[in-house]
């Protein structure tokens, strides 16, 4: 039994005469791993993701909280804004990830992950979104979404 691609053409079709002669097999080439289509983007390429981090719990003392906000902000460098009144905040950046999950999951680690070292309080993350840099631009330019962080930082709500 002879095995045929999809989508290849049948020797014997209505389909012309073929360039090889009658009886000689076609070789067959294989596709090594990793092999793309021109213009096919690489699954592992790193990509932006627009990420929007809210967290809320108990009333915490502000300067304390914009205190340990900066910290958060210098100790992960791609913080673009935080916004913070005494029972919640929400902290926007752009993550660099493989794909929506992993971005998803460095997001819902991060609160908890720097806790100890920024000094943030005990609250909980209340709201995730994630979406990539297309979505964003679009979002922008169509006049919705989230406001570029026109005064990057630490601030008030």
């Amino acid at each position: 039994m002879r095995r045929v691609r999809p989508g290849a053409a049948s020797r014997g079709g209505a389909g012309g005469a073929s360039s090889r002669p009658a009886g000689e097999e076609r070789a067959l080439t294989s596709v090594a791993a990793g092999d793309r289509y021109p213009g096919e983007e690489p699954e592992d390429v790193p990509r932006l993701w627009h990420v929007t981090l809210s967290v809320s719990g108990e009333a915490a003392p502000l300067p304390e909280l914009r205190r340990a906000l900066e910290q958060l902000a210098h100790d992960h460098p791609f913080l673009l804004t935080s916004r913070y009144a005494d029972d919640h905040a929400e902290i926007r950046y752009w993550e660099e990830a493989r794909d929506l999950h992993d971005a998803a999951a460095v997001a819902l680690r991060l609160w908890g992950e720097h806790r100890q070292t920024a000094g943030l309080p005990p609250w909980e993350i209340v709201g995730l979104e994630v979406i990539d840099r297309a979505t964003y631009h679009q979002r922008i330019s169509e006049g919705y979404g989230p406001l570029p962080a026109a005064p990057v930082g630490v601030h008030p709500f």
